[in-house]
C-alpha cells in the first residue's frame, strides 16, 4: 500500500475501540513506577564517575516546578503559590546540585540538549532567571551559534518583559507553549485562562528574536470539550503555523491527581464524542501538511523531528521526541530524573526536603534503577518502535547478539493478533507498524514490557 507522506497515520476507530486499553507513555523503559530507594546518591555519583569515560555528549533538564495558578487537569510535580521570590533560594539550590554534579562530570563535555520544564519555567523573575543562566553556563560547556537543541516551556501568562529576549541571547531556540483549548467555557472549566491573542503575541515576539522553532500543546477530552469547539480551536492554532505540535489525550484519574477532583466527572467528553476529536483533528492535521511523528506528536515536513524520523536518527527521552541521541541526561530540580549510562534516578520530590539535601552537601536522590542487559535490550526495542514504527531484526540480532523469535517467544502471540487485526505486519526481516497502528504504537509497545505484570500501577488508556 502506497501511503502519501503527509497521510502517515490512519484512523481505524474499531481497532482503536479494542485495543483502547491502560499503558505505559513509555517516557523510559523500565517506566518510573519501577525505579527502586535502593539506588541512592552514591549510586548516581558511581554511574556520573563511570560515563565520563564515554565521552557521550551531556542533555541538560532543569525542573522549575513553580505555577501561579492551578490548571485542574495537570499531573505535574508542581508548587502552586504568588510568591514569585521562592524563585531565588530555588535558583541558589540549584546551582548547589550542579556544582555537587559536576564534582563528578568531565566539564568538557559539550551540553547538546537543554530543557526547562515545569511547572511555569517563566515564573522565574528575571533577575532569578539571569542567575540560572549564569549557573549553568559556569558549570557546563554549552555549544555556541545555535548548535544545540535548547528549549523551554513558555506561559505567556507569566513572562516578564526582557525574559523572551534574555533566554534567546543565552542561546534559546526552541519553545513550547502550552495552549490546551481557546474555548472559553473550557479554559474557565479547568481554571486556565489564556487569550488567543496573547499566545500569538509571544510567538511572534519568539519568531522576530530568532527561535527556530515553536511547539504548542492541545489537549482533548477535556470537561465541555466538543468536536465543533475543539475544531475552532485548532483552526485558530494553525493559523499561528506552529513547527510542532502536541494533541494529548486528558487522563482523568482524580484518585492519583488530587486538582483533577474539581472537574466534574459529567463535565468530561464520552468516549465516542474523545473519538470523534481526535480523528477530527488528525484529519484536519493532515490537510494542513503536518506529518504524525508519534506518542501525540506532529511535525510540518521541513522540522529536524521530521527529519530525524526519515533518516532514523529520532530519538525519544523523557523530554519527548528529540533529535539528540547518544547524551546522558542530568536533571536538577525537585522530582527531576536523570539518564546517565545505564541508570536512572530521580530526585525528592518534597520541595524542602530537596533543598535541606542540598545544604547538607549531598545529590537528592530519592530512588532509581541500573538497568539490566535485558533492560537495555528492551529500552532499545521500544524506542525504536516509538521513534521509526519499525523493528528490523538482523540489525538487532547483531547489535545485542541474539536470536529474536526464540528470544522473544512470549511476546510472539500478542504480535501475531496485532498483525492479524492490521496493526503490524511481522515477518522473518522485521516487525513494520501500519499506518494504522501508528496511534497504538503504546499498545505495540507492551508486547515487550517485562515488568507489566510486576506491580499493580493505573495508566492512562493509550487514545
Amino acid at each position: 500500500m502506497t501511503i502519501n507522506p503527509t497521510q502517515n497515520l490512519i484512523f481505524d476507530p474499531e481497532l482503536i475501540r479494542h485495543y483502547d486499553q491502560p499503558g505505559p507513555r513509555y517516557t523510559s523503559y523500565p517506566t518510573a513506577p519501577h525505579f527502586d530507594e535502593g539506588f541512592d546518591e552514591k549510586a548516581l555519583q558511581g554511574a556520573l564517575d563511570d560515563s565520563n569515560a564515554s565521552g557521550r555528549p551531556l542533555s541538560l533538564y532543569f525542573h522549575l516546578p513553580f505555577c501561579e495558578h492551578l490548571c485542574f487537569y495537570c499531573a505535574c510535580t508542581k508548587v502552586v503559590t504568588r510568591h514569585h521570590e521562592w524563585g531565588t533560594p530555588y535558583v541558589a539550590h540549584l546551582d548547589r546540585e550542579m556544582a555537587l554534579t559536576r564534582a563528578h562530570v568531565d566539564g568538557d563535555r559539550p551540553v547538546d540538549q537543554l530543557h526547562f520544564g515545569g511547572g511555569t519555567p517563566t515564573f522565574l523573575r528575571r533577575d532569578d532567571m539571569a542567575f540560572l543562566l549564569g549557573s549553568i553556563g559556569k558549570h557546563f560547556h554549552l555549544l555556541p551559534e545555535d548548535q544545540g537543541e535548547y528549549g523551554i516551556e513558555i506561559d505567556p501568562r507569566a513572562l516578564e518583559p526582557g525574559t523572551l529576549r534574555l533566554l534567546r541571547d543565552f542561546g534559546f531556540n526552541r519553545i513550547s507553549i502550552g495552549v490546551q483549548d481557546l474555548d472559553a467555557a473550557v479554559q474557565k472549566a479547568v481554571h486556565r485562562e489564556q487569550s488567543f491573542a496573547l499566545t500569538a503575541d509571544v510567538i511572534d515576539a519568539a519568531r522576530q528574536l530568532g527561535f527556530r522553532s515553536v511547539s504548542l500543546d492541545l489537549i482533548y477530552g477535556l470537561p465541555l470539550q466538543t468536536p465543533e469547539s475543539f475544531a475552532r480551536t485548532l483552526e485558530a492554532v494553525l493559523a499561528l503555523r506552529p513547527d510542532r505540535l502536541s494533541v494529548f489525550n486528558y487522563a482523568h484519574l482524580p484518585e492519583r491527581f488530587p486538582p483533577q477532583k474539581r472537574i466534574p466527572d459529567a463535565d468530561i467528553p464520552s468516549p465516542d464524542t474523545k473519538l470523534r476529536i481526535l480523528a477530527e483533528s488528525i484529519a484536519t492535521l493532515q490537510q494542513a501538511g503536518y506529518l504524525y511523528i508519534g506518542m501525540d506528536h506532529f511535525a510540518l515536513p521541513d522540522d529536524e523531528l521530521a527529519v530525524a524520523q526519515r533518516e532514523g536518527s529520532l530519538y525519544r527521552n523523557f523530554q519527548g521526541y528529540s533529535t539528540h541521541a547518544g547524551t546522558d541526561l542530568l536533571a536538577f530540580g525537585m522530582s527531576a530524573i536523570a539518564m546517565v549510562g545505564p541508570t536512572y534516578s530521580q530526585n525528592i520530590k518534597d520541595l524542602d526536603t530537596w533543598g535541606t539535601t542540598l545544604d547538607s552537601g549531598h545529590l537528592p536522590v530519592e530512588r532509581g534503577l541500573r538497568l539490566s542487559d535485558e533492560d537495555l535490550l528492551r529500552r532499545h526495542i521500544i524506542t525504536r518502535l516509538i521513534c521509526d514504527f519499525r523493528l528490523d531484526f538482523a540489525a538487532l540480532n547483531q547489535q545485542f547478539d541474539l536470536d529474536f523469535r526464540p528470544h522473544f517467544a512470549t511476546s510472539l502471540p500478542a504480535l501475531e493478533a496485532m498483525a492479524k487485526d492490521g496493526l503490524l505486519h511481522l515477518d522473518a526481516h522485521a516487525l513494520t507498524v501500519t499506518p494504522r497502528g501508528r496511534l497504538l504504537i503504546r499498545h505495540i509497545c507492551m508486547a515487550f514490557d517485562a515488568y507489566l505484570a510486576q506491580k499493580s500501577v493505573r495508566y492512562s488508556r493509550v487514545i
